[in-house]
């Protein structure tokens, strides 16, 4: 009984091979069932699931990663670059102009303290030695004002003879000046400050005016002299 069933399930076979086994015959059963145990038929693969070579490989998406990471990598390298190099900007602005508002202020004490030493002329000075020691000390407090000044980095600006800079200086008045070429700055009324390349105050100046431009000739040719030397006569209609 034990064969006869063993008999039964090893004839006992799947539908290619039985379909094989239709066409060649009982005698060939045996290399149908062996065809079955050698390997998967294409069917078999298809369903089983994708092709090996159709997945992607381990190595490459490492690859991937790692060109993902050294980008960004080198993006935040960048952006830190960046802000130490706005800090160093920002900390050498400070260094540089933390005192401008200050200094502006004081420009006004350097004025008083020059038109105090132009009222005096050389005569008073000799005349009067309380005036002349007086003097000096006004000249010694705006030497040490000076000092300071440059120390700080604040220049004075006095444009005279130079053209008018529009940036540097404010021209408050226009004068007539036979020498001088239009926009030349021909008087002073203030000198300016900058701090570092900075403005800290514009130059009061004057500029010359220039000579006139001459009348167009269709307005010479509107007016005609009269022959009696007396009013002009307007000859347009």
């Amino acid at each position: 009984m034990d064969e006869a069933e063993k008999i039964e399930n090893s004839e006992e076979v799947g539908p290619e091979a039985a379909a094989g086994g239709d066409h060649s015959g009982g005698d060939h059963g045996g290399g149908g069932i062996a065809g079955q145990a050698g390997g998967p038929g294409p069917m078999e693969t298809a369903a089983g699931g994708a092709d090996p070579a159709d997945e992607p490989d381990e190595l490459e998406l490492a690859y991937g990663e790692v060109a993902d990471l050294k980008d960004k990598l080198l993006r935040a390298m960048a952006e830190t670059e960046n802000l130490r190099r706005r800090g160093e900007r920002e900390k050498d602005d400070l260094r540089k102009y933390a005192v401008a508002d200050f200094a502006r202020d004081i420009l006004a004490v350097s004025d008083n303290l020059q038109r105090a030493l132009s009222s005096v002329d050389e005569e008073a000075r000799k005349s009067s030695p309380e005036l002349d020691q007086l003097l000096e000390g006004v000249e010694l407090t705006q030497r040490e004002l000076q000092g300071h000044f440059d120390k700080h980095g604040i220049k004075e600006i006095n444009p005279l003879g130079e053209k008018l800079d529009p940036n540097l200086h404010q021209a408050v008045v226009q004068i007539d000046h036979p020498e001088a070429p239009h926009g030349t700055v021909v008087q002073v009324m203030q000198p300016g400050y900058v701090i570092q390349d900075r403005l800290l105050r514009a130059a009061m100046v004057g500029v010359a005016k220039g000579q006139p431009a001459a009348k167009p000739a269709a307005e010479a040719h509107g007016e005609a002299t009269a022959p009696d030397g007396g009013h002009n006569v307007d000859t347009q209609a």
